[in-house]
């Protein structure tokens, strides 16, 4: 018995020693693969960089932009148009109001109509960007009983592909899962103008679940929340079923549901040139699949420069309330948003997010129309401060920058300055703003697709100049590491 336990305690101590060795090695092995990668990285840093004044000498349109910051013309569209500004004979550009059409028709004719008449109208402008005219009455009402018959999710997609797999970012979630809806179709590669649409259609349907589903898994998994899942409802518009989806009780009011129902108007469509919607032209132009397609655009509009600013506003906000509680000092709120511009505050970027836009010059239309609603949510949210706050950054804002940068220049508020109060006055979760974007802009890029499909019909092929001139090449045996040509240095 005292022989068993002695041998007991004996391996117990062996395997002690044994598993602290692994965990040493381990830990000096990843420091070294850490040291390695850190030191490569400066290497590569070093030698994919690339001159600014080449891109000059050699007429590059950096970010296809040309030099008075204008985007680079690659294409033509019938589905969105962009006007923020007009060009002299000598190709400057003169400010101007500016105007967002849909199909020809003026944004703030089709919101207003809604408004007007009391309506949701995401769908009225899927089917308008999608068919190219607006619906009658009866078309609108059988569209919209597509869209319900598709808002369920395919049997056992929701369990096997979201809930089991969850990822704490749901714009990746929404890619994976986009490309897995490709397994569940019988004709998935079929890139006929009929086949495309009844993909467009059933992601469009489906939408709402993918986000709202995913959230609940990254919530429950990630954050240990409760799991709360609701089915979606056919008859309901896009905007209730993920107020519904999302929220513990599934509850929401009428204009809570109406203005995120606006502000999906708003942001379902931005001409060709946004970095998204360009995105599904360069993918389709290949010939592929609509799901590959679908989460190409959906990784875009993911990076942070392109999808990501309402995010960045609602984390702004919250910054200046911290710093400056009492926002109605404007002296103290002037000297705050003063030192954001000269990076010594916030993120230390410069940038005052939700101002400026690369296209809009005096004002962006969508910005005016989510604010004259927002309003009447601040007030029925008790939230009027805080709305005050916005309208003050957007007035401010350029005064402050003239006087900090020594220019003047026109500084409009863009969408996402409203979009991102709404969002949290809503109370909706910050993960969501960005997937709420993509569940909007997902008309446009459909759109986008069919139409490369139907009108562009030749593979996108830019150039890109070399700027790496010819080596001649070195045996292997004579070879020196660039790492040992710097410790020589």
């Amino acid at each position: 018995m005292f022989n068993r336990k002695k041998s007991k305690r004996r391996d117990i101590k062996k395997a002690v020693k044994s598993a602290v060795r692994k965990e040493i090695k381990n830990t000096v092995k990843s420091s070294l693969i850490h040291e390695f990668l850190e030191e490569r990285a400066k290497i590569v840093e070093k030698n994919d960089y690339i001159e600014p004044d080449l891109y000059i000498k050699n007429n590059v349109k950096r970010g296809l932009r040309n030099s008075n910051g204008t985007g680079v013309v690659v294409g033509l569209t019938r589905i969105g148009d962009v006007r923020g500004y007009k060009t002299d004979a000598s190709g400057d550009k003169i400010p101007m109001e500016g105007k967002l059409y849909y199909r020809g028709y003026d944004i703030e004719d089709l919101v207003q109509n809604c408004i007007d008449e009391d309506r949701f109208g995401f769908e009225e402008v899927t089917f308008l960007l999608i068919f190219g005219n607006l619906p009658t009455k009866s078309e609108l009402e059988s569209f919209k009983k597509m869209l319900g018959s598709k808002r369920e999710l395919p049997n056992g997609f929701a369990r096997d592909m979201i809930l089991t797999t969850p990822s704490n970012n749901i714009m990746n979630k929404l890619a994976r899962s986009v490309l897995a809806l490709y397994c569940y179709d019988d004709n998935p590669d079929d890139t006929s103008v009929a086949n495309v649409l009844r993909q467009s259609i059933d992601l469009i349907g489906h939408f709402p679940a993918l986000i709202s589903y995913a959230y609940q898994a990254k919530a429950s998994f990630y954050d240990n929340m409760s799991l709360h899942l609701h089915n979606p409802i056919p008859e309901l518009s896009t905007s209730e079923n993920i107020l519904r989806m999302i929220r513990p009780m599934g509850e929401f009011m009428d204009i809570e549901a109406k203005l995120l129902d606006l502000s999906m108007i708003l942001h379902a469509e931005h001409g060709g040139g946004n970095n998204s919607s360009f995105t599904t032209h360069l993918i389709s132009s290949t010939g592929t699949d609509t799901y590959s397609a679908i989460s190409a655009a959906i990784g875009s509009l993911k990076g942070p420069r392109h999808g990501g600013a309402n995010i960045a506003v609602i984390n702004m906000i919250a910054d200046i309330k911290e710093h400056v509680p009492d926002f109605n000092n404007r002296g103290k709120l002037d000297d705050y948003l003063v030192k954001m511009l000269k990076k010594e505050a916030y993120d230390r970027t410069g940038l005052i997010y939700g101002m400026g836009h690369a296209i809009y010059t005096l004002s962006d239309p969508r910005a005016k129309l989510l604010k004259s609603m927002s309003k009447k949510l601040a007030e029925s949210k008790n939230r009027l401060d805080d709305f005050l706050l916005c309208d003050y950054i957007e007035r401010r804002t350029p005064q402050l920058y003239a006087e900090v940068n020594g220019v003047e220049k026109p500084m409009p508020a863009n969408v996402d300055l409203y979009s991102g109060f709404v969002y949290d006055t809503l109370g909706i979760p910050i993960e969501i703003a960005t997937p709420l974007f993509a569940t909007a802009r997902l008309s446009g890029w459909c759109a986008h697709r069919i139409e490369e499909l139907v009108s562009g019909r030749k593979l996108m092929r830019p150039a890109y100049k070399s700027a790496q001139e010819p080596r001649e090449y070195v045996k292997l045996k004579s070879r020196t590491s660039s790492m040992t040509e710097k410790n020589k240095k």
